[in-house]
């Protein structure tokens, strides 16, 4: 299971207030669509209207259902069982060769009877101090009727047993035991799946909202950029009005105005037609407009490499889906181990038994009945098959500890690294963002310079776009930060920006990474 939960901090870097809680048999249902036909798009809304319309949730939910009901039935296995076997009836009619001790030789004889037979039973696993010994407990009582029939008689017996009885295995996996471990191991690992595929999906919405942030934020760039254009015509064509012979200054804010507009109708294409396409993967009606306002928040965020890194180890569940591998290889060894060896059986019973003609006296003096059965096996020989069987599962354990001692490493280094690249994007980010100041000062000034007469329209031109590049450096920058910081976030499932658990913030409650 991709269940390293990537991107799921995307959520608490652009989403304000409080957010819906995630679970497994609830993920709510999508926003209603707005009276107006119109939506102020947010990352929570996004995310709603994701989980909702996924069938791959959908199938989660049925998965996680039926590994419930797996380990209810395991879990059922540890309590008492009343069975009732039935024959009704047996019908013996039918000449067999049997050996007749009063001639010394075999006969053909004929058998013509009828038995009916019902065993009532209650069976219970023996449970010491909550651990199960794979051994039962057994009250059962058992009664036929037997019939048969002779060439001018009849014989019908009746026989009632009732006896408590214990079986043990010994020297073999503790299945009963095993089994329920498993069966539990499988829901946790289905919870754990579930979530790393709710993170997929918080991914790829991650992805349509920071491309669709992009644009937005392009957008609203050109249009200051054309709105400098256009208060550079107006000045260009007064300063023409006193002096024609500077009309190419006209001509030219004229070009660099018409591209910045066809640039901005270049944009606002786009920008539709990423909105249709959020529309159809999301489920949203294509008359509703979606409206997105790209608002950059650029705060310094103080991160300690060495608290992240125990995050990292002890909140995320990549560790535990590991220890998870671990314990079933090891399961696997002892029901290796178990198999093919030493197996010894031990049935112990002790009961009342009583035959009559009579059905009423049945119950009258019944005698003691008693039962030992000790049954084992011992293979031989078996030309080294079961110790080379146990051998391959005693690799594959040794398998999951490199696998623990190769993601720790990992994880300690992809935590370092995220914490570098936070810290250098934001320094570029805040640096871009003085820059950026600088250069709409600059821009102004260049303005009022130019109709004062002080530079050339060129050089208008050229502060001007210098603050469009810087813009798109600084817009750059800032995505840079989001997206190593929110990568941070999903390593450690802390969120750094507000000092809280990452998924605390969004009320799942997930005690498997606790």
């Amino acid at each position: 299971m991709p269940a390293t939960l990537r991107l799921l901090a995307a959520a608490l870097l652009l989403v304000g207030g409080a957010s819906s809680g995630l679970r497994a048999q609830d993920l709510g249902s999508p926003p209603a669509q707005p009276e107006d036909d119109a939506i102020d798009l947010t990352f929570e809304g996004m995310v709603q209207y994701a989980l909702s319309t996924s069938y791959r949730m959908r199938f989660l939910n049925l998965d996680i259902e039926q590994t419930q009901l797996s380990l209810k039935a395991s879990r059922a296995r540890l309590k008492s069982r009343v069975d009732l076997d039935f024959t009704v009836p047996t019908i013996n009619y039918i000449s067999e060769s049997r050996w007749d001790p009063s001639v010394q030789r075999n006969v053909i004889q004929r058998e013509d009877s009828r038995q009916v037979e019902a065993e009532l039973s209650l069976r219970q696993p023996v449970i010491l101090f909550g651990y199960p010994t794979n051994g039962f407990l057994s009250l059962t009582n058992r009664m036929y009727r037997l019939t048969q029939q002779e060439t001018d008689s009849r014989d019908i017996r009746y026989y009632n047993r009732y006896f408590i009885s214990y079986t043990q295995p010994l020297f073999q996996a503790n299945e009963l035991k095993n089994d329920l471990e498993e069966a539990e191991l499988n829901l946790e690992g289905q919870e754990l799946e579930f979530y790393g595929d709710v993170v997929d999906i918080i991914d790829n919405t991650a992805d349509d909202y920071f491309e669709l942030f992009e644009i937005a934020y392009e957008r609203r760039m050109n249009v200051a950029y054309v709105e400098r254009l256009e208060a550079a015509l107006s000045v260009a064509r007064d300063r023409v009005a006193t002096d024609p012979d500077r009309g190419i200054e006209v001509d030219q804010v004229q070009v660099e105005l018409s591209n910045a507009r066809e640039n901005v109708t270049a944009i606002e294409s786009r920008y539709r037609l990423e909105t249709s396409q959020l529309k159809t993967r999301y489920g949203i009606a294509h008359s509703v407009e979606l409206r997105l306002d790209p608002v950059i928040e650029l705060v310094p965020v103080p991160i300690d490499a060495d608290q992240a890194t125990r995050y990292a180890l002890e909140l995320t569940p990549r560790m535990r889906e590991l220890d998870i591998r671990r314990r079933e290889a090891e399961i696997d060894l002892d029901n290796r181990k178990g198999r093919g060896g030493f197996e010894l059986n031990v049935r112990l019973s002790y009961g009342r038994e009583m035959q009559d003609e009579r059905f009423g006296e049945i119950w009258g003096q019944p005698e003691n009945s008693y039962e030992v059965d000790v049954e084992g096996s011992l293979p031989i020989w078996d030309w080294g098959g079961r110790r080379a069987e146990i051998e391959a599962e005693e690799i594959e354990l040794r398998k999951s500890d490199l696998r623990i001692e190769e993601t720790t490493l990992a994880i300690r280094t992809d935590v370092e690294n995220e914490i570098r690249n936070v810290e250098e994007f934001e320094a570029r980010a805040i640096n871009l963002r003085s820059n950026l100041d600088l250069a709409r000062g600059i821009s102004e000034q260049s303005l009022d310079r130019y109709e004062q007469g002080a530079i050339s329209v060129l050089d208008l031109l050229q502060g001007l776009r210098r603050e469009v590049d810087t813009a798109e450096n600084f817009l750059d920058a800032y995505i840079g930060w989001r997206e190593a910081l929110q990568s941070l976030q999903a390593q450690t499932y802390y969120d750094f920006e507000r000092g809280t658990f990452l998924l605390d913030r969004f009320g799942i409650d997930f005690e498997a990474v606790r």
